[in-house]
């Protein structure tokens, strides 16, 4: 089978696709033939070492993708041959076949192609995750996206809709504002040429925002705590911006917020039950469809270098995807 592989760390361009042996699967797994992967900035990093987690070499990037169970090991009752499902796998995506729990694997909807379903899990799963559990959003709050045009950020602003939150969504270009508008924003600021923290405070009348979501770090970080509500949640999710923020705490005294850490990955394995059961919901919304992922661009397996590079220098609007096979 064809697979990407990370040999050394480096950029996208050190990537190489070479063929290698069809994978086994081992007691309690199964193989998946790989229909379409979902390109995540995580991608981006463990490919160069920057990761929180740094697989054996070599290893292909891709931690999520949508395929048909190919064979399945020994014990293995849950899932048979031929079944369509979604798996989060952390890396080994990027290839035609990739081994995955069979007890962590989700069913595909009818409803869904395998494109859409590889861009669903992660991003998804994450701001559910963030806003439901951590932020514990109520109806009529108001949420502020940083990074509103990506993968999460435009998770994030669906979903804090359909949980009845007034969403501000913050992005870099109009046109990417245009694009949080169509899947629900109620307002917008454009971060490249407008004062964030004053932009907030015009917005809610000086009260501020009750939750922040925050998937880019960097130099918008501190402004946008400066426009948090008394008792407001700022939920820290990624540094998109390469930059990790150094937060004046005498901010939270003053506001009695909290500073609100957000693992997704690591709840999954900690509180497994609990992430069946936001899934079975985030799967409901999207039957009745209120959840809409938006990819704006597809790449086929020899062009993995420029999907994470363009993903890197912030081209995708929503999600790109890896293909495996024509849609």
């Amino acid at each position: 089978m064809k697979a990407v592989l990370c040999k050394a760390y480096g950029p996208p361009e050190s990537l190489v696709i070479e063929d290698v042996e069809p994978l086994r699967p081992g007691p309690g797994q199964v193989v998946i033939s790989v229909k379409a992967c979902g390109i995540n900035f995580p991608d981006t990093l463990i490919i160069e070492g920057k990761y929180q987690f740094k697989p054996e070499m070599p290893f292909s990037p891709g931690g999520e993708v949508a395929g048909v169970v190919k064979e399945v090991g020994e014990g293995v009752e849950r899932v048979r041959v031929g079944d369509r499902v979604i798996a989060f796998t952390g890396w080994g995506g990027f290839a035609e076949e990739v081994l995955a729990d069979a007890e962590k694997l989700i069913p595909m909807p009818d409803e869904m192609d395998f494109v859409t379903a590889s861009a669903f899990v992660m991003v998804y799963g994450t701001s559910h995750y963030a806003l439901k559990d951590r932020a514990k959003i109520q109806p009529g709050e108001t949420l502020l996206v940083l990074g509103a045009a990506g993968g999460v950020g435009l998770a994030a602003v669906e979903l804090g809709k359909a949980m009845g939150a007034r969403v501000i969504a913050a992005a870099s270009s109009e046109e990417k504002l245009a694009v949080c508008r169509q899947h629900g924003a109620d307002e917008c600021i454009n971060y490249a040429n407008e004062d964030l923290k004053e932009s907030i405070k015009r917005l809610t009348g000086g009260q501020g925002v009750d939750v922040i979501y925050d998937p880019v770090g960097g130099n918008y970080a501190e402004p946008a705590l400066r426009g948090m509500a008394w008792e407001g949640r700022y939920l820290v999710v990624g540094f998109a911006a390469g930059e990790i923020p150094r937060i004046p705490l005498n901010l939270t005294l003053l506001k009695g917020c909290s500073i609100v850490g957000v693992f997704w990955g690591s709840f999954t394995t900690r509180d497994p039950q609990r992430n069946q059961e936001h899934l079975r919901e985030l799967m409901a919304w999207f039957h009745e469809g209120r959840l809409r992922p938006h990819i704006s661009a597809t790449y086929p397996l020899e062009r993995v270098a420029d999907a994470l590079n363009d993903l890197r220098a912030r081209k995708i609007t929503g999600k790109a995807v890896l293909l495996l096979e024509e849609r």
